[in-house]
């Protein structure tokens, strides 16, 4: 009877742990990243949808301002690139209790998105920081605006050289 009741109970708690946003980032050391003061966009790997990918530049704008980086024309001293991908991934989803009468298992797809901001020092080319963000794709991008946004939040909190 526990294993009945454990069962249902597990499977709720590993749908949630898949859906956390999971943030990580990385940074080089020996960067100057105090002398950082404007920086310039490149190519990177875009949305398909050009407006989360307006988004995503917009938030990705506004936490660079927030540590006092500026984007300009002229020679920056930091090239940003950011990447996204999403990835469907299979879960299986159980109907019901029923004390084994009645209930039911599914296999559904969910979505993932990982979000990747990197930035390079303009002189040498090299990398000096990357941001990873992933979490689960909703079908309202008001919401994925959201989490867009608290991701680069994260992302950015312990910014080195501020």
């Amino acid at each position: 009877m526990r294993l009945r009741l454990f069962v249902p109970i597990a499977c709720v708690l590993l749908a949630t742990i898949a859906y956390a946003q999971k943030v990580t980032f990385d940074s080089n050391p020996s960067a100057p990243f105090a002398s950082y003061k404007t920086y310039a966009w490149t190519q990177g790997t875009p949305v398909p949808d050009s407006l989360m990918e307006q988004r995503i530049h917009d938030g990705v704008a506004a936490q660079l301002a927030a540590k006092g980086l500026m984007p300009t024309d002229a020679t920056p001293d930091l090239f940003v690139a950011t990447h996204a991908v999403t990835q469907d991934h299979p879960q299986l989803v159980f109907n019901g209790f029923g004390w084994g009468l009645g209930g039911t298992a599914s296999v559904e797809n969910y979505t993932v998105g990982t979000l990747v901001v990197d930035l390079y020092d303009a002189k040498t080319r090299q990398m000096v920081w990357r941001g990873v963000a992933t979490d689960s794709v909703s079908d309202k991008p008001q919401k994925n605006a959201q989490r867009i946004n608290k991701a680069l939040e994260k992302m950015f909190a312990k910014y080195p050289g501020v």
